[in-house]
């Protein structure tokens, strides 16, 4: 299992620009506005030592990111994919232009995704399940993810339906919205047509909500829309996934995980999973595991919940990192 905690994206900046020496670092500032100086020149401060292998990896997706920014700007998408795939192959390539796609896209309400979620909350928690769904779609997916889970629950539900089934919004429906919060958000954005919404991202959303929250959000949907919540969840990857994963992938999750985390998941999983983790540990690890769920009694479900949802959150960054393959569907080429 690995001590060294992951590093935020804050940190990362800035182990970049102390590894690129202070001249070089005064150009990048030259750029960047008044928050975000501020912001990484306080994480420069506080970030005292990171060990070497982070520092390289931190580096080398740095260098990967500004390799792809280049190649899309040079020569399209489908000339960055063709580039990036040969170079890094298919799951680091799929990553790395997900991720600098989405930064180069011009969205509306920017301002909203620098909101702290208890104040966007407060601003929208009383307009429509429509309005909210619009703005969210441009929100980050931890913040709209915070904002539904503290929603009424009959209108969780509504907000939910609304972003799963959004497409596209004309400028005019996007400038409408804006005019009715401009007393709360002194901005209005000209913008074109631009994808929001959508299953993808109201999966992405999901994955960010605690577990209590997700089970209630899908078992309502599932009552008015059964074919949506299906295909939502198809797009997600939950604990009780993790019977799909392959022998390799458990055991390298298994590596990185919170022993405590791991009892109080195991305490609440079903006899499918707890085989699958029993499989892919050692005769001595498990009947360690074994003996503590044995004397682990009077766990909340609350604290079962945040354990599954943490081992979870370790295999999507590992998924993110290409260090395992989550296969969705059934679709994916995977070669072995």
């Amino acid at each position: 299992m690995s001590n060294t905690p992951a590093l935020t994206p804050a940190q990362k900046a800035a182990t970049v620009v102390i590894a690129l020496g202070a001249e070089n670092a005064s150009k990048i500032y030259k750029y960047l506005n008044e928050e975000d100086l501020e912001t990484l020149t306080l994480e420069v401060a506080k970030l005292k030592r990171v060990p070497s292998e982070q520092n390289e990896s931190v580096l080398d997706d740095f260098y990967k990111l500004c390799l792809t920014k280049k190649v899309i700007t040079d020569g399209g998408l489908e000339y960055a994919k063709s580039v990036l795939e040969k170079a890094f192959g298919l799951q680091t390539a799929t990553s790395l232009l997900d991720r600098i796609t989405k930064s180069l896209k011009t969205r509306a309400f920017e301002f909203i995704r620098k909101t702290d979620s208890k104040h966007l909350l407060a601003i929208i928690q009383h307009e429509r399940p429509q309005t909210i769904a619009l703005i969210l779609s441009y929100a980050r997916a931890d913040q709209a993810s915070d904002v539904i889970s503290e929603l009424p629950k009959s209108k969780r539900i509504k907000v939910v339906e609304c972003i799963a089934k959004m497409d596209s919004a004309s400028p005019e429906t996007i400038k409408t919205v804006e005019q009715t919060l401009e007393k709360k958000f002194a901005s209005v954005l000209s913008v074109d047509f631009t994808q929001i919404g959508g299953v993808d991202y109201i999966a992405d959303v999901m994955n960010n909500m605690d577990r209590g929250n997700e089970k209630f959000i899908f078992d309502e949907l599932s009552k008015t829309d059964v074919k949506l919540a299906d295909e939502i969840r198809k797009k997600m990857f939950v604990f009780e996934d993790i019977t799909i994963l392959d022998n390799r992938a458990i055991q390298k999750f298994l590596r990185e995980v919170d022993s405590q985390d791991l009892v109080y998941a195991l305490k609440g999983a079903n006899q499918e999973v707890s085989e699958v983790f029993f499989a892919n540990m050692s005769s001595r690890m498990a009947e360690t595991v074994k003996s503590d769920l044995e004397y682990t009694y009077n766990v909340r479900i609350r604290d079962v919940e945040e354990a599954q949802q943490r081992i979870v959150a370790i295999i999507r960054r590992l998924e993110d990192e290409g260090e395992l393959v989550i296969t969705k569907g059934g679709k994916d080429d995977i070669i072995a």
